[in-house]
Order: structure tokens, then sequence, then C-alpha cells
């Protein structure tokens, strides 16, 4: 609070909204409910906001009454960060699509990053979106239902964020038995999604394609950083449980490990502990 102490006493349009720490999704649901702008972003503490890059976007979401607004971002350490090493491109390119274009044709299902859009408040409340409360990889099922539910899209190769790479421990990253049951969740409501109603062959199928990156992701992470084979099978019988029509069908890869994962777990992690090794061999 005292960081930030004189700019709120120099701003009268600034609100601060003190709670217990209840997680990242609350956070967010909560600045959602209580925001009077019409444009609402979300920051993570450690990154930055490329200079004047805001004004020019939030103008351009205004003029255009678009549902969201999705800008471009690099990755820099704090060495590039320090130096103001920025690569701004020289002509920047802006495209109206649809929610579910961009899904199609723009979304990296690995890279569900909500920092990099403008989403206009009245939509959010209208649809009902919101963050899935006290789970890891909220953006995933959130970035997924904005896109389903937006009809007029910006998209654009402006800069507006930079995200601050090796700032954080690898420990951050490693899979713990209560992030695997949070992504499982995140999976599962991704899975939801692509049973709605009324949705065109194309999306629907991008819709399974995603879930099973983010299931590929989640098999990953069980083989690398979990220890116990124990655990190991339990996360996949959690996930069993909490999606028991969760299948991939689409081409024969899916297929082979969709059969694994439901009939022979115990195999298809040993397969997997053995394709980690071998490859530590031949680098």
């Amino acid at each position: 609070m005292d960081v930030i102490s004189d700019i709120v006493n120099q701003h009268n349009n600034i609100t601060i909204i003190n709670q217990q720490n209840q997680g990242l999704s609350i956070a967010r649901n909560n600045g959602i409910a209580k925001a009077s702008g019409e444009y609402i972003i979300f920051l993570d503490s450690d990154d930055l906001l490329l200079r004047n890059s805001l004004p020019e976007l939030l103008n351009l979401a205004l003029s255009s009454e678009a549902d969201l607004v999705v800008a471009d971002y690099q990755e820099k350490n704090n060495e590039e960060i320090e130096n103001d090493s920025y690569i701004v491109p020289e002509i920047i390119n802006i495209k109206e699509k649809t929610g579910k274009q961009i899904l199609l044709e723009d979304l990296n299902p690995r890279k569900c990053y909500v920092w990099r859009t403008l989403y206009r408040r009245e939509f959010l409340i209208k649809e009902n979106i919101q963050f899935i409360p006290g789970i890891f990889f909220e953006d995933i099922p959130f970035t997924h239902n904005c896109l389903l539910n937006a009809n007029k899209c910006l998209i654009t190769n402006q800069i507006l964020y930079i995200y601050r790479k090796g700032n954080q421990s690898s420990a951050t990253y490693k899979l713990t038995q209560k992030k695997a049951h949070d992504m499982s969740i995140s999976i599962s409501s991704l899975w939801e999604l692509s049973k709605k109603q009324n949705l065109e062959s194309k999306v629907c199928h991008r819709l399974k394609d995603n879930t099973f990156v983010a299931f590929s992701i989640l098999m990953y992470a069980i083989v690398n950083d979990i220890d116990e084979h124990k655990i190991r099978l339990e996360i996949i019988h959690y996930l069993k449980q909490l999606i028991p029509d969760l299948h991939f069908k689409h081409g024969f890869k899916q297929r082979i490990i969709d059969f694994m994962y439901h009939y022979m777990p115990h195999t298809y992690i040993f397969i997997r502990l053995a394709y980690k090794m071998l490859s530590r061999l031949l680098k």
C-alpha cells in the first residue's frame, strides 16, 4: 500500500480493493464486478506495459466498441527491460474478426494469456464470464469462453505488454498434485465448452484439439515433475472421475493416446518415462 499511496493521492479515479488473499481468480472477478470503466485489462505484478501503448489501444477499443482488443507482447529478461530493448513493428496492422475466427486462426492454445487483451466490461458482465475461483491455469477456460462469445474483436501486432521472463523460480512452474487437480478442472471446463449447442463443427473440432493440447501438457508434467508413480496414477484417476466422457479421436496419435489413457495408464506413463530418459541420453 505504501508503494502506491502517492499515486493514489494524485488521482481521484483510482480505487483500491482491500481483501484477504483468496487467489488471483477471485481478485480478478472482484475487479470485474467493481470496475466502472468501459474496458478492463489484467496485469501481472512482475510485468510491464509498453510506454504509451495502452492509451492508443484504449482509444481504438472505445472508437470501435469491440468486445475484445487483442494486442501483441514481447518476452524480455531483466537486462533487456533495463536497456529498453524493445522491437516495435514499423507498420501497425489491425484486423477486425469475430472471437471464433481468432480461436480458429490466431490462438496458440499453449499461450492463453489474458494480459494481452482489453476486455469490454459490459461484454464480460452480459455473458457472465468469470475466472474459475481457487485454481491455477484459470486463463485457459477464460480465454476460450471469451472468444466463443465475442462478436466483434480487433487483433493487432501493436505491442501492449512486456512479459518479464526468467524471473520465476523453477518451483513456480513445477507441477504439484494441487496444480494437477487445477489443470484437470481447467481441462474439464474447456471440454464442456466444446459441448455447447449450435457450435460450428470446425469450432467444436478446434476446442477438442485445444483440450487435447492442455491434456498433453498435463501428462508431460505428470511424468517430468511428479516422482511418485502412485501420485501420477491418482492424478489420472482424478481426471477420469472429473471428465468421464473425455475422449480424443482426431487422428491416429490422439486415438492411441486416448486408448492408453483409458485402458493402459501404467503402460502410458512407462512409455513417456522411457521417452524422457531416451531424450536425455541423446542430448
